[in-house]
């Protein structure tokens, strides 16, 4: 006796609109048993968590903080996973954009003019891309799996930063900390309000609102979407599965970069070896639960950017580990997939072994 998965004819469009919704929900729950298994009270864990960080302004501005590279790198992924290639290496992008963005502040902390920001930020996205261009063009020239590829660069970028904060880039007036110098005003982000809020929340929205035109107003668009449903269709319409995986990749490795940089000239205003707290994996959660559409990924994000301060919130009020943002990312990740699959399979329990292979194909 088994179980097998068995595709559905038809599926509820109305289960698919609500799935993300309801893991969401079922995170809560499952939520409110670990913290019960742990000792704590699971509604004021909950609270806590989900709740009170929404409750106050200096919360609401983190909250956008956290939630803005989470937004930027997801819809860069969302072009990735919608043309069928998987990025799953922002992370090592969104650090490789933050280094290629500090040369200057860095390197010529003299140059201070109204230019300076703004090639920072041309250069984070562009060493961002860059970075990404190298799994794509192992795909495309050598037929290498860009999973691992992507994947084992983000370990070399995080190496490379490491490195360069204790080494070359050390700020010689820094105590000998694994530090750099702090960027000056002509390199940091402009801040809005009384927080750590900067522009970077509004660079966020801007692109969100592109690629939404982009996807579903534009010719680019229906060829991502084509590619990704069916190559062999995409083939016969004359577009090129190569050239999209170099532009998805491309496009997604920008945007991490314009994303790394945005956070070390904003909320940081310098290198450390560690700058990231996970947000370009953070990110592949995000774009599922944002459906891939850049104006649901806008709201996912905030959601995952509140697991963050809940984690930080229970851990600061009731003593929990600083891994149970991790925690409940995960299960969010895990209850959208079970959803999606329960959406679009049904489960039949079947008496008898199960056939071989060979079996299956006569």
């Amino acid at each position: 006796m088994r179980l097998e998965l068995v595709k559905r004819a038809e599926h509820s469009a109305l289960m698919a609109g609500l799935s993300p919704v309801v893991a969401v929900m079922l995170t809560m729950f499952a939520g409110g048993i670990l913290f019960a298994a742990a000792g704590h009270d699971p509604l004021l864990a909950l609270y806590k968590f989900f709740i009170e960080p929404l409750t106050d302004t200096w919360s609401l501005q983190e909250l956008v903080v956290k939630a803005t590279p989470l937004v930027l790198i997801a819809c860069g992924l969302s072009v990735c996973y919608l043309s069928n290639t998987w990025n799953i290496g922002a992370e090592g992008q969104f650090v490789a954009g933050a280094i290629l963005g500090s040369v200057l502040p860095v390197m010529v902390p003299g140059f201070q003019s109204w230019l300076t920001l703004p090639l920072m930020l041309l250069m984070g996205a562009l060493g961002g891309a860059l970075y990404a261009l190298v799994p794509a063009l192992l795909k495309t020239r050598f037929n290498t799996n860009e999973i691992l590829s992507s994947l084992m660069l983000v370990y070399v970028a995080g190496l490379a930063l490491d490195y360069l904060v204790r080494g070359p880039w050390r700020d010689p007036g820094g105590y000998n900390f694994p530090e750099s110098r702090m960027f000056s005003a002509a390199a940091t982000m402009p801040v809005l309000g009384d927080g750590r809020m900067s522009v970077s929340a509004l660079v966020a929205v801007a692109v969100v609102v592109a690629l939404a035109v982009l996807l579903s107003r534009t010719i680019k668009g229906f060829e991502i979407r084509v590619i990704g449903e069916s190559p062999r269709a995409g083939s016969f319409a004359g577009f090129s599965a190569r050239r999209m995986t170099v532009f998805a990749f491309a496009l997604s490795g920008a945007l991490a970069g314009l994303a790394g940089i945005m956070e070390v000239s904003g909320s940081i205003g310098q290198l450390l070896p560690t700058i990231s707290p996970g947000y370009g994996f953070t990110a592949i959660i995000v774009a599922f639960l944002g459906r891939l559409n850049p104006l649901a990924i806008l709201v996912a994000g905030l959601v995952l950017a509140l697991s963050y301060l809940g984690g930080e919130a229970v851990q600061a009020s009731m003593g929990m580990s600083d891994k149970i943002a991790d925690v409940m990312q995960g299960m969010l990740l895990f209850f959208v997939l079970a959803c999606d699959t329960l959406i679009l399979y049904r489960i039949r329990l079947v008496r008898g072994p199960a056939a071989s292979g060979e079996e299956r194909r006569a």
